[in-house]
Formats: C-alpha cells, structure tokens, sequence
C-alpha cells in the first residue's frame, strides 16, 4: 500500500467517524453502538498512522518503505506515548 492510499484511507475513517458523530446527535444511533463503531474505526486510524509513520522511517533511513507492514491493533493501542 502505498503512502497516497494510506491517507486515503485515514481521510476516509476521519470522515466516517464524523458521520457517525452527526448520526448520534440526529438520533439515528444509540450512544452504544456510536462507541462500539468510534472504537473500531480510532483503531484502524491507529493502525494507518502506525504503518504511515513505518514507512516513513524507512525511507528516511535508505529503506524500503514497502517492507513495513500494518501491525495488529492490539499491538499498535499498547504503545505508550
């Protein structure tokens, strides 16, 4: 995947997460499936940032930044700051 396609992808979540904002506010969600939904699209954003930011690294040091690769989400949320 290239670093074009991963923003894409994150533009996408970004917006999705907007929408089900917007849902929540006009009443076409519950509370608890709004979180449950927010929950899973924060991660796959995570998960975007992460192997965006691997790639990056890579080619910063000489590297292919096609040999990085998306990490398990469980992996990427246990990262501290």
């Amino acid at each position: 995947m290239q670093d074009s396609e991963i923003l894409g992808q994150i533009n996408t979540l970004v917006d999705e997460e907007h929408a089900l904002r917007e849902r929540l506010q006009q009443g076409d969600l519950t509370a608890n499936e709004e979180h449950q939904r927010l929950k899973s699209v924060e991660e796959q954003l995570d998960q975007c940032w992460d192997l965006l930011r691997q790639r990056r690294a890579r080619r910063d040091y000489g590297e292919n930044p096609d040999d990085a690769a998306s990490r398990p989400a469980g992996e990427v949320e246990g990262y501290l700051q």
